[in-house]
């Protein structure tokens, strides 16, 4: 599909420029980009120069826009000999800012030649390659979001999005939205007093989107190939992918038996609770579904695409959850069924959404997804509804271990987000569970560089019939590429372990995969100089020195409880970044001690250092995760030029 040409007559937003003020603050940053671009302050720059400066500016255009620019400047008689001025580049900015102008300026983009806002819309990328992307995705992501941060007075600036423009791609250029959504997802994991929120330039938003982007892998994201200038220039396959990350892991966040046991009711006969623990969240969901459509008598699916588009197990699902009045005071919902004889079928779904609506669970999907059986909405529409209306009783007087369900440890919680940050397949939802074949261990092998026989792996799916064994045999070979190619302490550590979940043994394996693949980091930027824990620790104290700063003792330092160790050497890779005033050094409580820590390891992500350990490490002065942490932050400093 092709729209028609489009030009925007770029003339009358020079026009409208005089009667537009631009404030002192903001001439102040347009002065501050112009002066980046005008090297050697003669007071203007080449059109050629254009591009860049836009960029400098935060206002990014694409090149065709650029053009168009320098042509008006020529046709307006404001551009002199291929030059244009400070006063020149206010004049453009000035007109741009209307909010009439700059809408239709966004409606230009969005209608450039070739170019629609279609299902599937491909954006040619720099290097050439096609990508696609959703566009009843992108309209649903901002609905969510409009709703979940309309509240929020950080966000005012970009909410509402306009679902039917390109708004959320500009939007999340800054970061600010996408550190809320981090924080929705996963409470506390960035500290707000991090986020820069006011009088913006390219380099605090380049902080706010380290920031998003540091955090949203240390919450389980695969991010390796998408930068901060993907957010910043709006990259719509990237931003769409990254959200759809970030609000997935906020749906399943209680899609979980040790965070919610009323979900052993979905237990079957002849099923242990071991079975129940591996499922995972698209699997609970499915079966949770499916428990409350045998409640009901209906028929019961097997995805949420092709099986739903009728929208009548869709029906049955809310008639069953909806509240029912009980003791506890909730009034009744009822729902009205007669829609689901409606013989059209995006008929009969827009019945059953305002059915939906009544129980404020209409988000993510529109009849015609539906009907089309879009899986990924479908999939978060139903997550959305069970977390809101579960319809779950914990089961009584069943033979049930309790003890047996334990919660995920923070050491846990670092090493599975650290594993599906790097892109395993499958993602590990339980990390025993998902570990007991070795195919995401293969898969860390070759992150840290051990090269893997795969004519030696057995792929699955597995028989019935021998499928353990199957699974054992590569546990087998992955213990042996420990020993023999990792040089890994792996005493007393066989396949079996792996296999069968043995934790700490499990853990020690996942441990120094981890640490080998930051020490990987550096040595690559040392030029392939060999790094230990001394290393790190000597460089620490170098740079801490040198900044005039105390230094510490090692990775067991108590000093280190305080964070005050780490949020120096944050200070010194990058002079004036840590606000002292918002903390306290001495005498601290343990509150105290837990609010450096989060300001702590925000700003170690602020200033571009991926780090996976959380808070409570530092202040427990774990020495593994204090290590990484150091680690992380001595990558950081190497990168300086």
């Amino acid at each position: 599909m092709r729209c028609p040409g489009f030009r925007f007559p770029l003339q009358s937003v020079f026009k409208m420029a005089a009667s537009t003020q631009v404030s002192q603050e903001e001439i102040e940053d347009l002065k501050e980009a112009f002066a980046k671009i005008d090297v050697d302050s003669k007071g203007h720059i080449g059109t050629g120069d254009l591009t860049d400066l836009f960029k400098a500016a935060n206002l990014p255009l694409p090149g065709y826009r650029v053009r168009e620019v320098i042509q008006s400047l020529a046709a307006t008689g404001e551009q002199h000999e291929g030059m244009v001025t400070f006063e020149e580049f206010v004049t453009v900015v000035s007109g741009l800012k209307s909010s009439e102008v700059a809408k239709t300026f966004r409606k230009a983009i969005n209608k450039k030649e070739g170019i629609c806002a279609v299902v599937g819309t491909s954006e040619q990328s720099s290097s050439g390659t096609q990508h696609s992307y959703s566009e009843e995705e992108k309209v649903a992501f901002v609905n969510w979001v409009n709703k979940a941060l309309e509240n929020d007075p950080d966000c005012k600036h970009a909410l509402p999005m306009d679902p039917n423009t390109n708004d959320l791609f500009t939007a999340m250029g800054d970061g600010i939205v996408l550190c809320k959504m981090i924080n929705l997802s996963v409470p506390d994991t960035i500290d707000e007093r991090t986020i820069n929120k006011k009088k913006l330039t390219p380099f605090t938003i380049q902080e706010n989107l380290n920031l998003a982007l540091n955090s949203a892998s240390a919450i389980g994201c695969h991010v390796v190939n998408i930068g901060a200038e993907d957010l910043k220039e709006g990259r719509q396959h990237l931003v769409l992918g990254l959200l759809w990350q970030v609000i997935k892991i906020g749906l399943f966040a209680d899609i979980e038996i040790s965070r919610n046991e009323a979900l052993i009711a979905l237990l079957r006969d002849g099923e242990t609770l071991e079975d129940l623990m591996k499922l995972s969240p698209e699997e609970l969901l499915l079966r949770w579904a499916n428990y409350h459509l045998e409640q009901a008598g209906c028929t019961k699916i097997n995805n949420f695409s092709s099986d739903i588009k009728d929208s009548k197990a869709y029906y049955n699902l809310l008639d069953q959850v909806a509240p029912k009045g009980d003791e506890d005071g909730i009034p009744a919902i009822p729902m009205d069924m007669s829609g689901i004889r409606e013989k059209d079928d995006v008929k009969r779904a827009e019945c059953m959404l305002e059915q939906a609506d009544r129980l404020s669970c209409r988000q993510f999907v529109t009849a015609t997804d539906v009907v089309r059986g879009n899986p990924k909405l479908n999939l978060a529409y139903v997550a959305n509804l069970f977390n809101k209306y579960p319809a779950l009783k914990k089961p009584e007087n069943q033979d049930i271990d309790w003890s047996s369900i334990e919660g995920e440890t923070r050491e846990e919680r670092t090493f599975r987000n650290w594993m599906n940050s790097l892109g395993v397949n499958p993602r590990v939802n339980h990390l025993y569970a998902d570990l007991d074949d070795a195919m995401v261990i293969f898969q860390l092998y070759e992150k840290i560089k051990v090269p893997v026989d795969w004519g030696r792996v057995n792929k699955p799916p597995y028989p019935k019939l021998g499928g353990n064994m199957k699974k054992l045999e590569n546990c087998n070979y992955a213990v042996e590429l420990g020993k023999t190619q990792a040089k890994f302490s792996l005493v007393g550590i066989a396949g079996q372990d792996l296999n069968s979940g043995n934790k700490k043994l499990t853990l020690a394996l996942l441990w120094q995969l981890m640490r080998r693949y930051t020490l990987n980091i550096l040595e690559d930027l040392g030029d392939g100089q060999k790094v230990t824990d001394d290393t790190i620790v000597t460089w620490v104290n170098s740079t801490l020195t040198q900044a005039e700063k105390g230094t510490i003792s090692g990775f067991k330092d108590g000093a280190i409880s305080t964070s005050m160790p780490v949020l120096d050497l944050i200070d010194a890779i990058q002079p004036g970044s840590i606000r002292y005033d918002l903390l306290k050094s001495t005498d601290l409580t343990d509150e105290e001690k837990l609010n450096n820590a989060k300001y702590a390891i925000s700003m170690a992500r602020k200033i571009g250092a991926r780090v996976y350990a959380l808070p409570e490490d530092l202040v427990e002065v774990k020495p593994k995760m204090v290590m990484t942490v150091f680690a992380c932050l001595m990558a950081r400093g190497m990168k300086r030029v």
